[in-house]
């Protein structure tokens, strides 16, 4: 299958990284090269991007994609996690803005042999973005202890009966292995009430979602990521990130707002005494949504946010 995906606020994204056109910029998730195409188009002189994904299916489709950009882009196959190290060895210090697409791509989406998708009912229960890593969700699902499993699905999923699809998963492994989604589907069906089934959509989509995001520790890396990002951007730089969920949203947001105003003295103090220094501003004072005409055109853009924050700029004293 082709990788396809949609970009979502294509042009609300890059009118906000690409403040320098002959600037050095950073696509920590390149996908498909929706964005990157784009922000390609207005480099000029000097102007470089450098991409990185950890899906290989990626890292190919975004070579052909920006061909026509190819003494200006380089490709690597990395988490965004590794971002610092890549740049360190590219001689990069610093650059001008870094773009975060989170989430999973519609060709991750709809390939039945990735096992992302709920409704793709023999998939094998894989989710890796990365296949290098031996991690599956089917080993998670085979593994993990009841309570581990309630952890996942109540907090990456925020499903209400997470408790019990949880029981409902040790259970069913103790009879055969659970491989498949629709094997899946099957025990989650079982595991929420028939009257919520009916009217909340389909049953297993929070489960798949948490099952993802504990499989390629999404948050996890997210939450270790951003304050690194942050210090590798020049002054003026910016960091665009692009979620799809709550809890990718709220990382995001409280790391801003941490970034922005990092004292922690207790609000009765007259002056700073903790020393911590803010390293820029939110731009984005309220995320940046689709518009309706986008949401209706791309369904799976009506959940996206684009929060920015700009590093700050050095004043002469």
């Amino acid at each position: 299958m082709e990788f396809s995906h949609v970009p979502v606020m294509l042009h609300e994204t890059v009118d906000m990284l690409v403040t320098d056109p002959e600037g050095i910029y950073v696509d920590g998730t390149v996908g498909g090269g929706g964005h990157a195409f784009e922000i390609c188009s207005r480099l000029t002189g000097e102007g470089r991007l450098i991409c990185i994904d950890r899906d290989a299916d990626a890292v190919r489709a975004a070579g052909q994609r920006l061909e026509p950009f190819r003494n200006i882009t380089t490709i690597y196959q990395y988490n965004f996690s590794e971002m610092p190290f890549l740049l360190d060895e590219l001689g990069e210090k610093q650059v001008d803005g870094i773009l975060l697409d989170l989430g999973v791509s519609s060709f991750q989406l709809d390939e039945p042999s990735r096992g992302f998708a709920y409704r793709e009912g023999c998939s094998p229960l894989d989710m890796r973005m990365d296949v290098r890593q031996s991690l599956t969700a089917q080993d998670i699902l085979a593994t993990y202890s009841e309570q581990e499993l309630y952890r996942v699905i109540r907090d990456y999923g925020e499903d209400p009966f997470a408790k019990n699809i949880a029981k409902h998963i040790v259970r069913a492994r103790q009879e055969r292995p659970i491989e498949t989604a629709n094997d899946l589907n099957e025990i989650i069906r079982g595991a929420i009430p028939a009257k919520v089934r009916a009217t909340g959509g389909h049953p297993s989509k929070r489960t798949f979602q948490a099952l993802r995001i504990e499989c390629n520790r999404e948050i996890e890396i997210l939450k270790d990521s951003l304050d690194g990002m942050i210090d590798r951007l020049k002054p003026g730089g910016r960091l665009c990130v692009i979620t799809f969920h709550s809890i990718e949203d709220r990382v995001v947001k409280t790391n801003f707002k941490t970034n922005e105003n990092p004292c922690t003295c207790p609000p009765d103090f007259p002056v700073c005494v903790c020393g911590k220094v803010s390293k820029g501003r939110v731009i984005t004072k309220k995320p940046i949504l689709p518009s309706e005409q986008e949401q209706e055109e791309n369904p799976r853009s009506k959940s996206a946010k684009l929060r920015v924050f700009e590093k700050k700029v050095e004043t002469a004293t």
